[in-house]
């Protein structure tokens, strides 16, 4: 079944608009969550360039947040553009290793190749890519055991019956080539 922006923001504000104030939009350049003002009744998670992946990760790093963080701008998280030096770096792949193993889940929930995201094009060397992918993988397994956040487990069930995948297992996540 193909991936589509429009399905995926139907299912997304269909399962949380009400209940969390909160809608799924698509964006320009780049991805940002923006809480409700004075001007937009709703929260808004907006991901960039109508890329279904962007969409995802951005979708993660809701499912992640607790309620003070989903009233901040990009929920307060710091963000150091790419060119990061290797201390940056690591810092910037502890934050994102479980934001990234509930993108993984929610991309295997529909049938969606997942990627890791180092971010780190021009940093100081490249990014230990298959490292990363182990640490993330080990967090897709803990919650997949000890059970995942409730927003995260929502979105991967609704996504489940839409695309038809069946219940997750390990064996949807393997260790890196």
């Amino acid at each position: 079944m193909p991936h589509k922006n429009d399905d995926l923001i139907a299912i997304f504000n269909d399962t949380f608009l009400d209940r969390f104030n909160t809608e799924l939009v698509l964006g320009g350049d780049e991805p940002l969550y923006l809480p409700a003002d004075v001007d937009n009744a709703h929260h808004r998670i907006i991901f960039a360039r109508g890329f279904f992946a962007s969409a995802m990760h951005e979708i993660a790093h809701w499912c992640i947040a607790g309620p003070q963080r989903r009233l901040l701008e990009d929920y307060g998280y710091w963000y150091e553009p790419d060119g990061r030096i290797d201390a940056v770096q690591a810092e910037f792949e502890i934050v994102e290793i479980k934001p990234q193993a509930v993108e993984w889940i929610l991309s295997a929930s529909c049938g969606f190749r997942f990627q890791v995201s180092c971010d780190n094009l021009s940093g100081d060397r490249e990014p230990d890519r298959v490292g990363f992918t182990l640490k993330v993988r080990e967090q897709v397994l803990c919650y997949l055991v000890q059970g995942m956040p409730e927003r995260a487990q929502v979105l991967s069930d609704r996504l489940r019956v839409y695309y038809q995948v069946d219940p997750l297992t390990s064996a949807q996540f393997p260790m890196p080539a």
